[in-house]
């Protein structure tokens, strides 16, 4: 198209879920409880995972990040989706969209990655005890971390710097609640075949390398429980795995099905619904997954609550 025919876009407008007023009123009173749900929860699990000395282990250390990451990323998406619910105007910025997506992007990638590190933890402790130490030692945590905030970075890099090079001269409605990479491709007056390629290439890899060493890092604990002579020893072993298999589910069965797709196959009003899962619900409920079925961060909480009666029983 000929440059002079293009309207720059300075800001976009997302569509949201519904136009409806009676709609909107319940929906922000809903999200907003889930959001501060989110924020207390894993702002909590961070500082009991910071405060109690029997939780300064490298799958606390983990757990406490993943608690970092679902605040941040649902913090990406809620604050813009509540202010839209009751606004006049649903518009973000051409800069705001493009700083959400990157945000999110961000922020979702490193959590695939520190899932996979969170499996590996899990697989060295159940299968090489004796080389746990030295495998998980802070200096290696530390590094893997690292690595997958940076990975999500670099990964998040180029997919909004593909997407914003884009030319975006039709309209302007995102028919989503956040600036995700589907449905603005979607509005582009350009080919999107390089960026749908990046798409499956980037988000394959990352996706599929780390639910694999997922897989692979389970199915050696399997075997390795399976071996096990004592019931008690079983059960210790699995319970420290039930809850990271619960919120890897979650997790990378909305993932893979959003992503994975030729674009033939999209439907933006479904992937609205899958996004608001794992947006907005789902970094409210790993807390509440990892707080429920493990038995030391319940007897940390524990106790920290009761120190707490006790002094101020005493003030």
């Amino acid at each position: 198209m000929p440059e002079e025919n293009h309207t720059a876009v300075t800001e976009f407008v997302l569509l949201g879920f519904t136009d409806r007023r009676e709609v909107k009123f319940p929906l922000f009173g809903l999200f907003l409880l889930i959001y501060v749900t989110t924020l207390g929860g894993n702002a909590g699990l961070i500082v009991l995972v910071q405060l109690s000395a029997s939780l300064h282990t490298p799958m606390y250390y983990f757990l406490s990040n993943l608690s970092f990451l679902d605040l941040s990323y649902a913090s990406a998406i809620a604050p813009k989706l509540l202010v839209n619910l009751v606004a006049q105007r649903t518009t973000i910025s051409f800069f705001g969209c493009a700083t959400q997506m990157f945000l999110f992007a961000a922020l979702a990638d490193a959590e695939c990655f520190l899932l996979a590190v969170m499996a590996y933890d899990r697989y060295v402790a159940i299968c090489q005890p004796f080389l746990y130490s030295v495998a998980m030692s802070r200096r290696a945590c530390a590094s893997m971390v690292a690595g997958a905030y940076l990975s999500g970075g670099l990964t998040s890099l180029v997919h909004t710097s593909f997407t914003f090079t884009l030319s975006f001269c039709g309209s302007n409605t995102i028919n989503h609640f956040f600036c995700d990479i589907p449905p603005l491709l979607e509005l582009s007056c350009s080919s999107t075949m390089v960026n749908e390629v990046l798409l499956i290439t980037l988000c394959g890899f990352i996706q599929i390398s780390s639910f694999l060493v997922i897989v692979i890092s389970y199915a050696c604990i399997l075997g390795t429980i399976l071996r096990l002579h004592a019931a008690e020893g079983r059960h210790k072993a699995f319970s420290t795995c039930t809850s990271h298999l619960m919120a890897v589910g979650l997790f990378y069965s909305s993932l893979l099905f959003m992503y994975l797709r030729p674009s033939s196959s999209y439907s933006l009003d479904t992937n609205k619904l899958i996004a608001l899962f794992y947006t907005v619900v789902f970094p409210m409920l790993n807390p509440v997954i990892y707080s429920l079925r493990n038995k030391e961060v319940r007897e940390a909480l524990r106790r920290s609550l009761e120190r707490k009666v006790f002094s101020q029983s005493f003030t």
